[in-house]
């Protein structure tokens, strides 16, 4: 019979040794935000003009090479120091803190020229027999309207030279819109504080007037552009609007979060509550945007059609968006070559030596610019065409407005119920 052997024993092997140890979770440091914060340049004084020889502002960015030549430029320095100036006048300070009494009677000269301007829009009326969502082609005619009240506009404002209200009167133009586009961007707004600007140089405004040039004369634009926007349906200028924060505006974003940068009570995350914007967004710039961003979107939530305005509302305070701000305005208007191509420069607000003319480059005017026609331009080091009803692919793509659908659907009687848009 035969004898079964027993298995051998199973060695238990050591794992002492080659087990990795266990060691307490390091917290990883925050992402570092590889943009510094920019400063608030000195802002030099205005120059003097009693010799001064005006010039008709025209576009002079149109390279690469002349974008470089402009970010180092005393021009670059003025226009930051400007914009961030504006907005360091008013940290702390909601709007109604600013009564009609505390304006200067050129600061109420400004107003007034802006209340004509929305005067002209009610005076002339959309063709709804066109039916589009896409620009009413009568925003042309009020533009025609605008630019032939101007000079007796800046007359107002004590100007007397018609070379100097050529070339300031330029800038208050193109904050309208694009003519040929029907279209409205953070450039065109960019080019209504450039007109703020021109009347710095003038010494026409005064520092003292920065606080009022913000939460009057700027707050009285925007209500302008809003109007102008829903009467003729701009579109946004790129498909993108700005940036994901809203289809039009950018400042309202940076001159907000300075008002809101030490408040008591209203946190980042306020701007998904109703009732604080119902509450303040009279008062604050930053809440009074988001409500007009919300009251003009096809889906409910700032999640689906702002997300950008979602993921900030996370930020710890304020100071962190108003330093988010600074960078986008710098990052996302200043250095992108797509938003400066159409910056005009005069006499006032100068180019460098260096920078290309339109002759040079064989471009037209934009004011002549032929509908449907389209201009050769440098983009990311390649020259390629942009069609003039819209930004190249490489800018953006022409869109619908949102505002036209949320106008359309309360024509039809959809009251607040808003049927969605391609790209909304």
């Amino acid at each position: 019979m035969a004898t079964q052997h027993s298995p051998p024993p199973t060695t238990i092997p050591n794992l002492k040794d080659k087990l990795p140890k266990l060691e307490p979770r390091r917290r990883r440091p925050p992402p570092s935000n590889p943009l510094p914060l920019p400063e608030t340049p000195s802002l030099p004084p205005p120059p003097d003009t009693s010799s001064h020889s005006f010039q008709d502002p025209t576009r002079r960015i149109l390279s690469t090479h002349d974008h470089e030549l402009f970010l180092s430029s005393p021009t670059y320095n003025l226009i930051v120091a400007f914009v961030f100036g504006l907005s360091d006048a008013i940290i702390d300070t909601p709007i109604l803190a600013v009564k009609d009494d505390d304006c200067s009677p050129i600061v109420k000269s400004i107003i007034s020229i802006l209340d004509e301007a929305e005067a002209l829009v009610l005076a002339t009326p959309p063709d709804d027999a066109e039916g589009s969502r896409f620009g009413n082609k009568v925003f042309r005619t009020f533009l025609d309207k605008a630019k032939a009240a101007s000079p007796s506009w800046h007359q107002k404002l004590g100007l007397t030279s018609p070379e100097a209200i050529s070339e300031v009167e330029t800038y208050l133009n193109h904050s309208f819109g694009n003519r040929t586009r029907i279209d409205y961007g953070s450039g065109h707004e960019l080019n209504f504080i450039i007109w703020l600007l021109c009347l710095y140089q003038l010494q026409i405004v005064k520092r003292a007037d920065f606080k009022a040039l913000v939460l009057k004369v700027f707050i009285r634009y925007l209500e302008l552009m809003r109007t102008i926007q829903s009467t003729y349906y701009l579109e946004p200028a790129g498909s993108h609007g700005v940036w994901g924060l809203d289809d039009y505006q950018f400042l309202p974003f940076l001159f907000g979060a300075s008002q809101l940068l030490h408040h008591p009570f209203i946190t980042p995350l306020a701007i998904h509550q109703e009732l604080t914007l119902e509450e303040f967004g009279h008062d604050f710039m930053y809440l009074g945007q988001v409500s007009f961003v919300n009251s003009t979107k096809t889906v409910k939530g700032l999640r689906w059609h702002s997300p950008m305005l979602d993921d900030i509302s996370s930020a710890k305070s304020w100071g962190k968006i108003e330093g988010g701000m600074r960078r986008m305005f710098v990052a996302e208007v200043l250095r992108k070559l797509p938003v400066m191509q159409h910056f005009l420069f005069g006499s006032l607000v100068p180019a460098v030596e260096g920078m290309s003319t339109e002759s040079e480059a064989g471009v037209i005017n934009e004011e002549n610019e032929a509908e449907g026609g389209a201009v050769v331009v440098e983009h990311d080091g390649v020259k390629h065409v942009h069609n003039l009803n819209s930004w190249g692919d490489c800018c953006g793509i022409k869109v619908p407005s949102a505002i036209a659908a949320a106008q359309a659907a309360r024509k039809n009687g959809a009251g607040e119920s808003l049927r969605r848009i391609p790209f909304d």
